[in-house]
């Protein structure tokens, strides 16, 4: 078979650069010659790529995948597959691999290879510094018994309905410590909060032994109406495409709405945005079923009230539109997973549910109604964090370990930054997540970028051992870190709303400013974040960006220092 033409100028590339990628790899994230001059922001920015162009991208880094293995040095059982590239508008590209180890998935292997236009190999990120090899993949103890111990543990874990998803798999652990073999067990069920679960459980292959657990259905927490009408368009900026549809929903006010005509009737679908369309669950918990359409006659949508079904929707459709413009129109990200596709949302999830969830499984955004069914959880900032958990699993994943909190904090603040970028007069941006909700029953909001604490749950700062806790909670470390970035410590009032923000050391923070702060932690999430990235990693993470962005000596890099020193860091 004949190699694509750009891939046979890649396969090249890449020969020449073995010896080096090698030593690159023993060193996990590395950087590139000293004394290079930095690049600009306009140069290490992402450039916007259509879907036709990634996937001629994925393609070529398919047809070069062996070639690139070899380059680093991988053992002869090892192969990669390549799960997404970025390219900056320099020409350097960053592509992502998983690694399987004698057909078998290893997880915590996946990395990442950085190369030049020129298509010289730059440095190489891992998950992990360790040789993915193990003595056999002949396991100790049958697969039946390691779903046995999964349900036992997901039923301790009040999840009604356990069951396994399907037969538990045989994978090598290599996210912590020396690679074994493993079993990785999915155990479906209803979490105690009515939340869906998807819960992975790795074992040990030889000792039945629990390796790790984690949720893959991401939540917006651990455990209209209001707002009135604003003038058609509001939330909108330059460059959007506006629905032709309007609606009233119960936090964001009048909105245009993308919708498409069926018939006789308009049917709620935005095909300007990826063909993103909204669901009606009927507080249905039945996680295999989408729902029912949204239709209607006039393209009038909702009227401001939660006894209506169409104003959930309204919210919900609304900031899928606002967080896929927004991705977009920043970064140049076409969609969720790059590809020009959209996920779908469906509105009114179960009987009073009080959580949004995000589910890979279904490509799809879940809300429930709150408490009484009147205050449902389709908030602008819960839409947008809820859309961002499917960009970080497309992307670095974020699964292991600490990387899980930094998962929820990353949805957090591009929820935050989404809220800022709709300039929507009924929500305005600010730094207060779940402030619409009334999760708590007293109109406080969720959570405090300032000063997380203030929730009397999340870390204000990093401490050992963080890795075991609620991500919910520990995510505090990167929200805290966030608005130091962008806005400094101590007192400050911004946009009518009041924050004080301290630092563990004491220490004066300067922000750089928020648009700043986005571009930065987005970078590192889709050019040097991982599986099992930890706050520490995310600091290195952090300023390679900055430095690629800026420069080492700039403001910016001098500021992300200081930020995660602010919440101990270091």
């Amino acid at each position: 078979m004949t190699m694509p033409r750009a891939g046979m100028r890649r396969s090249a590339m890449v020969a020449g650069t073995a010896v080096a990628a090698t030593a690159l790899l023993a060193t996990g994230l590395t950087t590139s010659a000293a004394g290079a001059a930095p690049a600009s922001e306009t140069g290490a920015q992402p450039a916007a790529l259509t879907a036709s162009a990634r996937a001629e991208m994925l393609r070529d880094a398919n047809a070069t995948k062996a070639n690139i293995a070899t380059s680093l040095g991988l053992g002869a059982k090892e192969k990669l597959v390549v799960t997404d590239v970025i390219k900056d508008v320099d020409g350097t590209t960053h592509t992502r691999y998983d690694r399987t180890y004698d057909g078998l998935p290893v997880l915590g292997g996946d990395l990442i290879v950085h190369q030049a236009k020129s298509g010289d190999i730059k440095s190489v990120t891992k998950a992990t510094n360790a040789t993915v090899k193990v003595a056999s993949t002949t396991a100790g103890v049958a697969p039946s018994t390691a779903a046995k111990a999964a349900i036992k543990l997901a039923k301790a874990d009040h999840t009604t309905g356990a069951s396994a998803d399907r037969a538990p798999r045989k994978v090598i652990w290599a996210a912590t410590g020396k690679p074994v073999l493993a079993y990785e067990t999915v155990i479906g069920g209803t979490r105690k909060d009515g939340t869906p679960s998807k819960l992975h459980v790795i074992t040990d292959a030889a000792t039945g032994k629990k390796l790790y657990q984690y949720q893959d259905v991401k939540t917006f927490t651990g455990t209209g109406q209001h707002n009135g009408k604003v003038t058609p368009g509001t939330g909108t900026t330059p460059g959007t495409t506006p629905g032709t549809g309007t609606g009233t929903g119960q936090y964001n006010g009048k909105v245009p709405l993308g919708s498409v005509k069926s018939g006789s009737r308009w049917l709620l679908k935005d095909t300007a945005r990826g063909g993103h369309q909204t669901y009606n669950a009927k507080h249905s918990i039945d996680q295999t079923k989408q729902g029912s359409p949204f239709y209607d006659a006039d393209n009038v949508w909702g009227n401001g009230k939660p006894t209506t079904a169409q104003t959930a929707a309204v919210d919900a459709h609304y900031g899928a539109a606002m967080t896929w413009d927004y991705y977009k129109n920043v970064f140049g990200r076409n969609g969720i997973r790059g590809d020009g596709k959209a996920a779908y949302s469906r509105v009114h999830f179960g009987d009073q549910f009080e959580n949004a969830a995000w589910n890979d499984d279904c490509f799809c955004m879940t809300y429930g109604d709150g408490a009484g069914n009147k205050k449902p959880l389709t908030a602008l900032d819960v839409v947008s964090h809820e859309m961002t958990h499917g960009v970080t699993s497309a992307t670095a994943k974020l699964k292991y370990g600490e990387a899980v909190g930094l998962d929820e904090a990353t949805s957090d603040i591009f929820s935050t930054a989404v809220e800022f970028y709709a300039k929507n007069a009924q929500d305005p941006g600010d730094y207060l997540l779940g402030d619409k909700i009334d999760l708590n029953g007293d109109g406080t909001p969720a959570r405090y970028m300032d000063k997380p604490s203030k929730d009397g749950l999340s870390y204000d700062y990093w401490e050992s051992g963080m890795g075991n806790v609620d991500p919910h909670a520990t995510s505090g470390v990167g929200n805290h870190f966030f608005y130091l970035l962008s806005e400094g410590s101590g007192v400050k009032e911004i946009d009518g709303v009041k924050y004080d923000s301290p630092t563990k050391d004491g220490s004066t923070v300067k922000g750089i400013g928020r648009a700043k702060a986005e571009k930065i932690w987005y970078k590192a999430l889709t050019t040097y974040m991982t599986s099992n990235t930890d706050y520490h990693a995310a600091r290195k993470a952090t300023l390679k960006a900055a430095t690629d962005l800026y420069g080492a000596d700039s403001a910016e890099y001098k500021g992300v220092d200081a930020a995660w020193a602010g919440v101990n860091v270091k």
